[in-house]
C-alpha cells in the first residue's frame, strides 16, 4: 500500500517568515524571494505527482504559518485539528479548520491539556506512529490515539525526546509503502516497528530522512547524493527539490504541505 493522494494544502511563506522558531540559526537568514522560488517549485512537484491544491495567503502573524503540516492530522476515514505545541502557532489552525471544511464534512479537535504537532504523526497504511516530543505531549498522543481508534485505525507512540537532533518525528523518520521507513542513525526501535525495514541515512545526511512518499513518487531535500542513490537503487522515482530556506527554519519537506 502506497500513499494515494489527491488532494493538498499548502500556505505561501509570508513577509514576516524568517522570524518564526527556529534551533537552526548557523544556517543564516532565509532569503524571502528564494523562499518563495523554492516554495513555488514545490507547489509544482505536487501538481506533477497529480495533487489538486488550496493555496492559502500568507498570514504576517504567523511566521511559520507555511509549515501547515502541523496543524492537523488527516486520514482517509478522519481529519483533525491539532493543537500545536509552541504557543506562536495557536492560532494558525483556524484557518487550516476553515479550509478543511470545505473538503471533509466532520472534522474532530484535540483539547486541552492535549498539545500535538502534525509533524509528530508518521502514517503508516493503516497505523499511525505518534512521537511524544518537546511538541506533543502524552495527553495529544492519547487524544489522537483514540480519534483514530474510533475510525478503524491502529496507534503507538515513539518517545524522541532522548534523540538530541528530533524536533519532530518525522524529522527523523519516513515511511515508504509497504513497511519500509527512512530512518536516521540512533532513532528509537520500539517493538511496533519490529518488522519494519530500515534505510537509515548516513549522519551526515540526516535532513534528508524528511522525504515524502506521493503517489508513487518520492519527494526528497536536493544535496544529499547518497540518500538518492540509495533511494533509486530501490526502485523508487525520486522528485529531488531545493529546501535550503526552510531547513533553516527547521522545516523540511513533509512539513509544506497537508495531503489527502
Amino acid at each position: 500500500m502506497s500513499a494515494q493522494f489527491s488532494r493538498a494544502i499548502v500556505r505561501t511563506p509570508g513577509q514576516s517568515y524568517a522570524q518564526g522558531l527556529t534551533s537552526s540559526e548557523q544556517l543564516g537568514t532565509p532569503d524571502l524571494p528564494r523562499t518563495l522560488e523554492q516554495h513555488a517549485q514545490y507547489c509544482r512537484a505536487l501538481r506533477e505527482c497529480g495533487l489538486e491544491l488550496t493555496t492559502l495567503p500568507a498570514d504576517e502573524r504567523f511566521p511559520d504559518g507555511t509549515f501547515v503540516e502541523d496543524t492537523a492530522v488527516i486520514a482517509e476515514r478522519v481529519a483533525v485539528v491539532t493543537r500545536p505545541g509552541a504557543a506562536s502557532r495557536a492560532g494558525e489552525v483556524n484557518a487550516i479548520a476553515a479550509a478543511l471544511s470545505v473538503l471533509r464534512p466532520r472534522i474532530e479537535r484535540l483539547e486541552a491539556p492535549a498539545t500535538l504537532d502534525g509533524g509528530d504523526i508518521c502514517q503508516a497504511g493503516e497505523h499511525f506512529f505518534i512521537g511524544i516530543s518537546a511538541r506533543t505531549n502524552a495527553e495529544g498522543a492519547r487524544q489522537l490515539a483514540a480519534i483514530l481508534k474510533a475510525h478503524g485505525y491502529t496507534a503507538s507512540t515513539i518517545d524522541i525526546r532522548t534523540h538530541r537532533t528530533l524536533l519532530h518525528l518525522k524529522t527523523g523518520m519516513a515511511w515508504l509503502g509497504e513497511r519500509r521507513c527512512v530512518v536516521v542513525p540512533g532513532f528509537p526501535r520500539p517493538p511496533e516497528l519490529a518488522s519494519y525495514e530500515f534505510i537509515e541515512v548516513a549522519a551526515a545526511e540526516s535532513y534528508a530522512a524528511n522525504c515524502v512518499l506521493v503517489n508513487d513518487q518520492v519527494l526528497v531535500a536536493a544535496g544529499f547524493p547518497a540518500m538518492s542513490t540509495r533511494l533509486r537503487s530501490l526502485g523508487f522515482a525520486l522528485r529531488t527539490l531545493e529546501v535550503s530556506e526552510f531547513r533553516k527554519m527547521d522545516g523540511g519537506l513533509s512539513c509544506l504541505s497537508l495531503r489527502l
